[in-house]
């Protein structure tokens, strides 16, 4: 049997190409990376609230086969929202504010750059009755699984009453049964 040694080559070019390229942005103080670059679009809500609202998505539905562009589509119609009513954006600033202190307060750091998913779950405990952990829980039910381009990533082919409906479409495969 071969063995493959599974960690990561990276050559000292690359190391020193990706610090040099992420020094700018500790120096200024962001915590948005790479894969949060989109957040900077946002017109009413911080760059870092928008990146922390779809990592809190993710955390908060985890699923492996969704690539983060579903969630970050699931939150972003909270920066249009923001932006007509001023108690809605009070209530999510203070809410990642909030989340963000409780990270820093355990962790040393925000809560997008707490780096283990179990850490941030327990931070995600400690907020799950405040009012805006309620309000994205609620709203991702209807904005990340009523999505018709997540549906085919968990097998669901959708509505069946155009097609005839399911009884000629699935409702007697049972091949899962054995066979008596």
């Amino acid at each position: 049997m071969r063995k493959v040694d599974a960690r990561a080559k990276v050559s000292r070019r690359v190391f020193l190409q990706g610090s040099a390229a992420a020094m700018p942005a500790v120096a200024a103080g962001v915590s948005i990376d790479a894969a949060s670059a989109w957040a900077q679009d946002a017109k009413n809500l911080s760059p870092n609230t928008m990146a922390t609202l779809a990592r809190m998505a993710r955390d908060i539905y985890p699923h492996d086969r969704l690539a983060d562009v579903y969630y970050v589509k699931a939150v972003a119609g909270y920066d249009d929202k923001a932006g007509q009513d001023v108690a809605f954006r009070k209530l999510v600033e203070t809410g990642v504010a909030q989340l963000d202190a409780s990270a820093q307060q355990r962790h040393k750091c925000p809560y997008l750059l707490v780096a283990w998913e179990t850490d941030r779950v327990a931070l995600l405990q400690g907020v799950e009755q405040g009012a805006l952990f309620k309000k994205l829980h609620g709203d991702l039910l209807v904005t990340l699984y009523n999505n018709k381009e997540v549906w085919p990533k968990f097998g669901y082919e959708g509505s069946s009453a155009d097609k005839g409906g399911y009884i000629s479409r699935g409702f007697n495969d049972i091949d899962w049964l054995p066979q008596v």
